[in-house]
């Protein structure tokens, strides 16, 4: 049995790799012409030659998209397929799996409610959930859930992919996640370390619903989706599907690709179950940069890393309320943003502190959930910190 509780964070480490063959990277039918030349050049060779092939024979990735915003210019970009057996393409506007993106959603919403009086970011967490947590998590507090300083375990699955997918239409609720994880023992005193997980972000889903009186999904949408006027964002729920253009997920199991693009994410309740599009995340990135989805005191919660270690390493911890603090690039300028991870697609957003210069990616990756990287994101990464 293992402990899911593996971290999907956006590395900074990039992956080399050999040229791949020929490939057609497509501007994308919304992409702003450039400035003066071709300056987003370096991003358009990171996603050439997909598919690719890996020592397998197999692709390490089938279909990639980026999009990279400047000041004054941007750039969107794809290439692959949206489906290996017809060869088609990825459709412009393609939306994808965001994995733990989503926690940059929900602590949206939590802060959001800090903001409005109607808790308290460093009140126990008890005041509001009563009888949720037993007693070894009493000093658990609300800010604890969102940099993930709770202590909580992860709950245990069955080992390797297999079971994965064959379990993959089954259906959780929040409060069944707990239970399951409390079936393991405490990682740490609360507040003494971080650990990133998923756990503090499933029980921000009970949390909102008992603050609010309504689902998690029902406030993304409410605070977030609908201001902003996001086209291609939801909360799924138990449907399995992703509707609209979209390119199908893989996932290499047994030396095949299985098609994984069909999947209930109700294992990963406001953690990592959203579906979005290049778009619809570099709107929010930006929104929430500039200060315009939350007020300057909770906007700089999103922006500040506890002084704890990390559980696993003892290095510095990283992760702040929804985000990760990642690089601080020559110019001086930090960057910050958060990555995830789905079987079948791996996601990530990072900005400049002003949200000036962003960067949106989406990469089919055919091993997504594995501990390293596919050459395609490492390749992203390598070009996307010389460009922002």
């Amino acid at each position: 049995m293992t402990i899911v509780g593996r971290r999907s964070v956006l590395s900074l480490a990039v992956v080399g790799g050999a040229a791949l063959a020929a490939g057609v990277v497509r501007p994308s039918s919304v992409a702003a012409a450039p400035a003066s030349g071709e300056w987003f050049a370096p991003l358009r060779d990171a996603i050439a030659g997909l598919p690719d092939r890996g020592p397998n024979g197999l692709p390490t990735a089938t279909a990639a998209q980026v999009r990279l915003a400047q000041p004054t210019r941007s750039w969107t970009g794809c290439s692959g397929v949206a489906d290996v057996r017809s060869g088609a393409e990825v459709p412009a506007d393609a939306r994808f799996r965001i994995g733990s993106v989503t926690k940059a959603f929900t602590a949206t919403v939590v802060l959001q409610l800090a903001a409005q009086g109607r808790l308290d970011l460093d009140a126990p967490l008890s005041r509001y959930l009563p009888g949720l947590l037993p007693a070894p998590y009493r000093k658990v507090t609300v800010r604890h859930l969102l940099d993930h300083r709770t202590g909580l375990p992860s709950p245990s699955w069955p080992d390797g992919v297999e079971w994965q997918i064959a379990h993959r239409f089954d259906r959780y609720t929040p409060e069944q996640l707990v239970r399951l994880a409390l079936t393991n023992d405490r990682e740490f005193v609360p507040g003494d370390a971080q650990h990133y997980t998923n756990m503090g972000y499933i029980v921000a889903a009970i949390l909102i619903r008992r603050v609010t009186g309504h689902p998690y999904g029902v406030e993304i949408h409410r605070r977030i989706v609908h201001p902003l006027g996001l086209r291609d964002t939801w909360v799924p729920g138990n449907d399995p599907h992703i509707h609209g253009p979209h390119a199908h997920g893989y996932q290499v199991v047994d030396g095949r690709l299985v098609d994984v693009t069909a999947w209930n994410q109700s294992s990963t309740p406001a953690a990592g179950d959203m579906v979005s599009s290049l778009r619809d995340l570099d709107v929010f990135t930006q929104a929430v940069f500039q200060g315009r989805l939350l007020p300057a005191a909770q906007l700089d919660d999103m922006f500040t890393v506890p002084d704890v270690l990390d559980f696993e390493s003892g290095d510095p911890a990283t992760y702040s309320a929804g985000l990760t603090r990642l690089v601080i690039l020559p110019n001086g300028r930090t960057v910050w943003g958060k990555s995830g991870a789905r079987y079948g697609y791996n996601a990530a957003i990072a900005a400049t502190r002003d949200g000036g210069s962003r960067i949106v990616y989406s990469v089919n990756a055919t091993d997504a959930k594995a501990d390293g990287q596919a050459p395609t994101i490492g390749r992203i990464i390598g070009a996307a910190l010389g460009l922002l």
